[in-house]
Order: C-alpha cells, then structure tokens, then sequence
C-alpha cells in the first residue's frame, strides 16, 4: 500500500477524527440538523485543514518552537476569515444560519492536531494530502448524522420532501442532544466493527509449548 493510500484510509477508517480520535465533536451540535449546511461546514473544515497543514509544512524550519502555536492560530484564522468572506458573498442565507460557527473552525482541534502531528515532520504535499483526507473522515460521519437527523426531523434532504405526508417529524432529532446519542451510535459501530476484524492470536501449539519451556532463562548479573 503506497504511502497516500495508507494516510486515507488511516484518516477515513483506522483514526477517524469523530469515532476515534473524538475531536470537532462541537459541530455535530452546530449544524447537523441540516445537511446543507453540514455539508458546507465540514468542505470549509477540510479545505482549512488541508491548506493550513500545506503552508505550515512548507514554512516549518522558519517558525520559531516557542511561537510555532502563534503561528498556526494566524495560518488557520486565515484561511477561515477567506471562507468566511466568500460564504457572505455568494451563499449569505447559509452564512446567516451558520452564524459564528464559521469562525469557529479557527480553534477545531483536527486542524491544530494535523498542524502539530503531521505537518510539522512532513512535505508539504504529503500534509495538504493529510489535511485533506482527515477533513473528509470528518466530513463523512458529520453527512451521515445530517441525513439520519434531516431525515427524522423534517421529513426532507436539502430541503426537498422525501417523507410522506402521513410522517410525523420526530422533534428529538432536531434538538442538540440527538447528536450527541448519534455520534455515541457511531462510535459504538465504529469500535465494534473494527475490533471484530482483528485477527485472533493463535493458540500455541504442543510443540511449541516445549520449546518454551525448554528455553534457558537468563538473569541480570550485579
């Protein structure tokens, strides 16, 4: 397996940023009760995400260590303060309803722990790639809660019908607390599923138990 197909599966599956690392989970709050506006959130946390780690990657022997935290602050707020201004411009309804969230992405902990994990002891491409995919896993479980709670609470996806007429929302799902049995579902499924694909150790056989136990000990000498 090359080395960027190992970083995507690691970010999308082996080390989730939600179901693993448990980190963003303030956003499952936020917006995922809409999935429009889950989806523009979690684009603007991985574009963030992958940009930061690039330009922090690239400047990394510039940035002194005792202000390297200062620094990846401003990177990021950057990037968020571009996403912020272009969602004003053509998507202002959404802005409105994302409120102060958007300038919240600036102290997600997926980017600042990307930044410090990744970026500051790999290339540039490599982190964007890093950043990227990380975004994405995050992205993934946040759409997939959207849906469930979109779908319960209102009857629609992106805003079109899809429950009959007889469906009663279900009010829970649009309440904060919703999420967070979501995200708790998630996890559970996440580490259930990844625990029964472990391979079992093998029992040892006779033969190798007497190999065992015919191995001299050593001890320390004083």
């Amino acid at each position: 397996m090359s080395k960027t197909m190992a970083i995507l599966k690691d970010n999308l599956w082996t080390n989730n940023p939600i179901f693993i690392q448990i980190l963003g989970i303030c956003s499952t709050l936020a917006v995922t009760n809409n999935l429009r506006n889950t989806a523009i959130m979690t684009l603007g946390v991985a574009l963030t995400t992958a940009f930061s780690s690039l330009t922090l990657s690239a400047m990394k022997d510039l940035i002194p260590r005792k202000v390297r935290m200062i620094i990846q602050v401003l990177v990021i707020s950057f990037y968020v303060i571009i996403i912020d201004i272009l969602l004003r411009a053509y998507l202002p309804e959404v802005s409105k309803q994302l409120g102060p969230y958007v300038g919240l992405i600036i102290t997600n902990c997926i980017i600042m722990g990307r930044a410090e994990a990744f970026a500051q002891a790999s290339k540039p491409l490599l982190s964007w790639w890093d950043g990227l995919t990380s975004g994405l896993g995050y992205m993934a479980v946040l759409m997939g809660i959207a849906v469930v709670r979109e779908l319960l609470g209102f009857g629609t996806l992106f805003g079109i019908k899809i429950m009959p007429e007889a469906f009663v929302p279900w009010t829970i799902m649009i309440m904060a607390p919703s999420a967070f049995f979501l995200v708790a579902m998630v996890m559970w499924w996440a580490k259930s599923m990844q625990a029964g694909r472990k391979p079992e150790a093998k029992p040892a056989t006779p033969g190798q138990q007497a190999t065992a136990a015919a191995a001299p000990t050593t001890t320390a000498k004083a």
